[in-house]
């Protein structure tokens, strides 16, 4: 099944690990075959990955482009791992990405890694909130 892609001006793309930058104007166009991509709005750079869950859908991103990610996997089990020492809660996050990168499901995986972030941001807000009502 084709796959229509609608790029914004400037907008980037990674595609089987090629960086693709559209030009001035709106493009449009088809990827026919199988390939592995990642849209701009879905990337999160090192330099953005300044959270434990935004660093952990950074080696996720790196395990879905990489032509052999095992070195990638043991790096998100060490930071699995640390998340969930840390904040036991964001357990069933954790294992959802796993059974998605279990089952070979990589975009998946990152959607889920989205899902621990936006927990994250919540448990971060709750604490910055919580002093805040206390004064």
């Amino acid at each position: 099944m084709a796959l229509r892609i609608e790029l914004k001006p400037q907008e980037r793309l990674i595609i089987n690990g090629a960086l693709i930058r559209n030009g001035d104007r709106r493009s449009v166009f088809v990827i026919e075959n199988q390939c592995k991509f990642l849209r701009e709005s879905e990337i999160i750079s090192e330099t953005e990955a300044d959270t434990a869950a935004k660093r952990l859908c950074v080696t996720l991103q790196f395990i879905y482009l990489a032509d052999n990610p095992a070195e990638a996997e043991d790096l998100f089990v060490r930071q699995a791992s640390e998340i969930l020492e840390a904040v036991p809660s964001t357990a069933p996050y954790i294992l959802a990405i796993q059974d998605e990168l279990s089952a070979r499901q990589y975009h998946r995986a990152i959607k889920r890694g989205r899902e621990l972030i936006a927990y994250e941001r919540q448990l971060h807000d709750r604490l910055v909130a919580a002093p805040a009502a206390e004064g």
